[in-house]
């Protein structure tokens, strides 16, 4: 919903005291949780924090092995379905 010019600018209104969380919150529409989110992120980090990021998980500990996944691949490729497979 809200661009990184979006969110600069939402989160400087409730730092300067222009409007509260919950009335940003109505005015963008997003949660109030959210508004505290890039609040947050805009006192610790400035203008740079409020860019995207990426969700995707630093690390994947239970990642499937690369063999079990090729074999995976490989059955796919036969046309088996999910459950023919597991």
């Amino acid at each position: 919903r809200l661009t990184p010019l979006r969110r600069e600018e939402m989160a400087r209104d409730v730092v300067e005291g222009r409007v509260s969380k919950a009335h940003a919150a109505r005015i963008y529409g997003v949660t109030a949780k959210v508004v505290a989110r890039w609040v947050g992120r805009f006192l610790a980090e400035g203008s740079v924090g409020m860019i995207d990021r990426s969700s995707r998980p630093k690390t994947s500990p239970k990642r499937t092995e690369a063999a079990v996944a090729d074999a995976i691949v490989a059955l796919r490729r036969q046309r088996l379905t999910g459950k023919h497979i597991a």
